[in-house]
């Protein structure tokens, strides 16, 4: 079965989100994108839709959070490598981006923490694959 991935994320400003998202890598899907809401392509799977907050309420019945002062998902994303962390933190940081807290590294795993210009979390990471084959005590021995 394939399974694709759309995780939906709000925005107040859609130009800024797409600035953004541009500047990690990813592409626009010109086709899914207006002046309500943009398609952002990770990769053949995974599409983030960035919605102005109007139009992300109009698929929603409860009140909606503001990612900068409530968290409801952090959204983590894999690397190939832990210089592929740093260096996508070090694009995400210049185009406007916030790290809130420190890396975390315990061995077998590390991972950074970034928030887009809206406050919504991104968390980047690199797993080793012994480790994530076979679960962290694997990756000790």
């Amino acid at each position: 079965m394939k399974t694709d991935i759309f995780v939906n994320v709000t925005t107040t400003d859609l130009e800024r989100s797409k600035a953004f998202y541009s500047a990690l890598g990813c592409e626009i899907n010109p086709l899914f994108t207006d002046d309500n809401a943009a398609c952002i392509v990770w990769n053949e799977h995974i599409y983030f839709m960035v919605l102005t907050h109007e139009h992300f309420t109009g698929f929603i019945d409860k009140p909606l959070a503001d990612p900068r002062t409530a968290t409801q998902v952090i959204l983590a994303l894999s690397r190939e490598s832990r210089g592929e962390v740093d260096s996508i933190l070090v694009d995400g940081l210049a185009a406007g981006g916030r790290e809130p807290r420190e890396a975390t590294d315990y061995g077998f795993m590390y991972s950074r923490t970034l928030e887009d210009p809206d406050g919504n979390i991104l968390e980047f990471l690199y797993m080793d694959p012994v480790a994530s084959d076979e679960g962290p005590t694997a990756w000790e021995s």
